[in-house]
């Protein structure tokens, strides 16, 4: 590993909240695809499968920033526990009722309080800003956090759809439920680099969404995240027209793997211009990269093509947290990691529904018009809102504060 990256786990307890964080966040890949395969193969209704997918999908946007909201007031080990008990529990529940093939109405609503899970993600990087915020060692830690969510969505859709189609249909959500449960478990037990809370009295208990910087943020990641839905989708039909629907998964995992190179080499660069330039750079790098997919005609050139076009992602996606952490207040760090991770979310969600509407009306090469369509829109709200990310912001309690203290111990 890059001296950059070794130096980054000199911190005492680095290592085991970033490994709890990595599995805690493998059923982030897996959860969704695996309920899909379980209910294909026990039921053979491919509609109800990907309904309780989205269901998932979209409990989780609407209930997850509350769940981070709630951290940053009252921390991370007395909110996680009680909302991974609730995730698990539903989860034990859809489980079982697909097995004994239950009411579709249960299936729904247990797939509901799924979306009881906590962000991981955001929890860890939380972590990782109390440990250097106002330094670059932050930059670092960022980047790794990107390249680990990078090799989950490498291997965990991979794992999830392999056990439950070698060992029997419930064991990809059995195992995601079982790394959640390690996880959090893990996470919670490091109460040492556990991030101070922020009671209610310290910020208002306004949303941290009413920063004008995080909507633009948001705002633009749900369009991004409707490239990311509408590619997996359209390339697994673009896969089946060409009668090898299997290399789907390797053609993705390599959009995936281009991503996790580009993170890593991100993450040993160091940047002295501003960061919400090189965050609207990286959207419009991410939207050029879908127009060589309208022009696809086989799966190699498509593999290349999907390779280059992942190694934008991780890059605008560290650079965005960068910038999170600029616009929101300390208090809602958390919160504010957690709301763009529910644009991106939802994004997934519509992107992957529109393009399965085109694939169906016109064919999977008509498909990818759709991920380049929602860069141009990424693009559009990118820019009517540069201005907002680019405008110095009065912290309460953020980061701006640890940048004016550098500025005048560098002056002294």
């Amino acid at each position: 590993m890059p001296s950059p990256y070794r130096a980054l786990f000199a911190a005492p307890g680095s290592k085991g909240f970033s490994a709890a964080g990595f599995l805690g966040r493998m059923p982030l890949s897996m959860m969704g695809i695996g309920v899909v395969t379980m209910i294909s193969q026990l039921t053979g209704r491919y509609g109800l499968a990907g309904a309780l997918s989205a269901t998932i999908a979209l409990s989780a946007a609407v209930i997850g920033p509350q769940i981070s909201r709630l951290v940053d007031r009252h921390g991370q080990r007395r909110v996680l526990r009680p909302a991974t008990s609730v995730a698990l529990t539903s989860a034990a529940g859809l489980l079982l009722t697909a097995h004994r093939g239950g009411p579709d109405g249960l299936l729904f609503l247990c797939a509901a309080g799924i979306g009881t899970v906590p962000s991981l993600g955001a929890m860890v990087r939380a972590r990782w800003a109390a440990l250097y915020r106002g330094t670059p060692q932050l930059h670092t830690a960022y980047s790794f956090e990107s390249v680990v969510d990078e090799v989950c969505f490498i291997f965990g859709p991979i794992v999830s759809i392999g056990l439950s189609t070698a060992w029997f249909p419930e064991a990809g959500p059995l195992l995601a439920a079982c790394f959640l449960a390690a996880g959090v478990f893990l996470l919670t037990a490091q109460r040492a680099t556990e991030p101070a809370p922020h009671p209610r009295a310290r910020h208002g208990g306004g949303t941290a969404l009413r920063s004008a910087g995080l909507q633009v943020l948001v705002a633009t990641f749900a369009a991004t995240g409707a490239i990311f839905g509408a590619v997996d989708v359209v390339t697994v039909a673009f896969a089946d027209e060409q009668g090898h629907k299997g290399a789907a998964s390797v053609v993705l995992a390599l959009y995936a793997a281009g991503s996790c190179a580009a993170g890593i080499v991100f993450g040993l660069l160091r940047f002295t211009g501003e960061p919400a330039l090189r965050w609207l750079l990286g959207v419009c790098t991410t939207a050029v990269s879908m127009i060589p997919l309208l022009l696809v005609g086989n799966l190699p050139f498509l593999a290349v093509a999907l390779f280059v076009a992942g190694l934008s992602v991780a890059p605008t996606m560290i650079t965005t947290m960068s910038l999170v952490e600029e616009h929101v207040p300390r208090a809602q760090l958390t919160e504010g990691m957690t709301w763009v991770s529910t644009g991106l979310a939802v994004g997934v969600a519509l992107g992957s529904s529109v393009a399965g509407w085109v694939i169906d009306a016109a064919g999977a090469r008509a498909g990818y018009g759709v991920p380049a369509l929602s860069g141009a829109v990424a693009v559009a709200v990118g820019f009517l809102g540069y201005r907002r990310l680019s405008r110095p912001v009065p912290r309460r309690g953020g980061t701006l504060e640890q940048h004016s203290e550098r500025e005048e111990r560098h002056v002294a």
